[in-house]
């Protein structure tokens, strides 16, 4: 059970892979926030399901709320939906590989928020780990050259370091609220937070959109098919990322998620015909070598 997460973190990585290849298509039909809202909008259903279905296998009665939880949840929904935001803004600005270079601080700033706020465990190694995967990242992501860039300007940085933060911030929220809940099975917990999160996500989101953008609402009912195989492995990721929360810390889960990158460069070689240059190789391999530091570091 001590390392079920890691397993967890995988499936989570693979799902969430699958979701972006699905969304793909969406966000060129109903755009950027309109493809965000099917994330929550379809994939709230199946949240429920997963929550009733698991209810009703274990004859667990639904768990209730504590105010702490409710706080935690808001806290990671709002900074969930203001990180895609700020992360689409910087992108206005800087190219896709540097914006992705700021935002992957994200495991150093949760494992820092994590330890301020949750009293969460942070040891040198951990910290080390944190270190190569992200420079293992940079690597992959960062041209030759795009260095100076991704220095320069200052307001484009900030937005990106400020997303890496809330994105930060949304992993503590989600992991505070599941150890917030004072009983039921640690799958429960993260699958009533999961529930919860979404519909104050669905809620929020629809509500700006039916007021500044009721085409890309509309069109997302409109296109019913892929959206709701989107909302479904959302929901499926979802569901693994909080199972992870609700195992072991923030920290751990969103630095073993930095594999995700693997994913996407596997899904991009074999679905689209995209090679992987060398560069991108060395990158991968300084990655696995910083998760295989943070799994070593949990045994």
């Amino acid at each position: 059970m001590d390392h079920l997460w890691i397993p967890v973190t995988l499936a989570a990585a693979l799902a969430q892979t699958g979701r972006n290849a699905a969304q793909r298509g969406l966000t060129e039909r109903l755009g950027t926030l309109g493809a965000t809202n099917v994330r929550f909008l379809f994939g709230l259903p199946f949240a429920c399901a997963f929550l009733g279905l698991a209810l009703w296998l274990s004859g667990t009665p639904p768990l209730p709320l504590t105010p702490r939880a409710l706080g935690f949840t808001a806290l990671g929904a709002a900074a969930q939906i203001t990180a895609t935001a700020l992360m689409l803004q910087a992108m206005r600005h800087r190219g896709f590989g540097i914006v992705t270079a700021w935002l992957k601080v994200e495991p150093v700033l949760v494992a820092l928020t994590g330890w301020a706020v949750l009293d969460e465990p942070l040891t040198l190694p951990m910290l080390g780990a944190i270190a190569v995967s992200i420079g293992g990242v940079l690597v992959m992501t960062l041209k030759p050259g795009q260095g100076r860039a991704m220095l320069s300007g200052l307001g484009p940085a900030a937005l990106g370091l400020a997303a890496g933060l809330c994105f930060g911030l949304s992993a503590i929220g989600f992991r505070g609220a599941i150890t917030a809940l004072p009983e039921g099975t640690f799958l429960i917990r993260a699958l009533t937070i999961l529930a919860l999160s979404l519909a104050l996500q669905t809620a929020a989101l629809g509500l700006w959109l039916a007021f500044r953008d009721r085409p890309a609402l509309t069109g997302s009912l409109r296109a019913f098919g892929p959206s709701l195989a989107a909302g479904f492995l959302g929901a499926l990721a979802s569901a693994f990322w909080f199972t992870g929360f609700a195992l072991t810390t923030a920290a751990n889960v969103r630095t073993l998620a930095l594999v995700e990158v693997i994913f996407a460069l596997l899904l991009a070689r074999i679905a689209f015909g995209q090679r992987t240059s060398p560069r991108e190789l060395l990158g991968l391999a300084i990655l696995l070598a910083g998760v295989a530091l943070l799994l070593r570091s949990q045994s």
